[in-house]
């Protein structure tokens, strides 16, 4: 298949290079591009791509609020977000979830990581696993918010199985390692994520570790 990809930076030279970078997997086409946050909004409900790779600080409308904007968006809930940046702190990291993106990754990543990643988001994945992403998400996400209350109901929905799925989740497992640890095929673990994600709401899976955190189902690690 092919994936279709918006790129949102406010550089033209940039925008450039990661489209030849892209384009060059063979698998991906660049299907337009931005120079601000809002016309990324506006792009995105015009061309419904896969993934958007989103700048954060750009003109007019910046990448996280776009982010945001096209992550409430019901018409767009196929369409996931990857954010690129050379501001790589621990404050965008947890704002870039907390608006909905499936991923953060720095500009400094390689030609096949960014066609890997790119591929990972549209599969509904996101790019939590690395421990130093992990310790991000546990340092910003375990605290700072009471969850609303329909997001602490929807939890109680979830079944002792799946509450166990969503903690392992939360610490960057992928569903193959949540199957090795937990003596189970992968295709069961997906079907138990799966059902978590639809009873919380959650778009794809970052949202999922993002759930976990603010309503305690995962803690943080001393």
């Amino acid at each position: 298949m092919t994936y279709r990809v918006l790129l949102a930076d406010d550089q033209a030279l940039l925008r450039g290079a990661f489209r030849m970078l892209l384009e060059s997997a063979g698998d991906i086409t660049v299907a337009g591009e931005a120079g601000d946050g809002r016309e990324a909004v506006r792009l995105a409900r015009e061309l419904r791509p896969d993934v958007v790779v989103m700048d954060i600080r750009m003109p007019e409308v910046d990448g996280l609020a776009a982010t945001a904007e096209i992550c409430a968006d019901p018409d767009l809930r196929d369409t996931r977000v990857l954010i690129l940046t050379t501001y790589e702190t621990d404050e965008h990291v947890a704002r870039a979830l907390r608006a909905g993106a499936g991923g953060f990754i720095g500009k400094g990543i390689g030609a096949e990581e960014l066609a890997d990643a790119v591929r990972t988001i549209a599969a509904g994945d996101t790019l939590l696993s690395p421990a130093a992403t992990r310790s991000l998400v546990a340092r910003f996400l375990a605290t700072p918010d009471d969850p609303p209350a329909d997001e602490s109901e929807r939890l109680a929905q979830l079944t002792p199985r799946e509450r166990e799925m969503v903690a392992l989740v939360a610490t960057g497992l992928s569903n193959q390692e949540i199957a090795e640890r937990m003596f189970l095929s992968p295709f069961t673990v997906r079907a138990h994520v799966q059902r978590a994600m639809t009873k919380l709401e959650a778009r794809d899976r970052a949202q999922l570790v993002v759930v976990a955190y603010r309503t305690g189902l995962a803690r943080v690690t001393p």
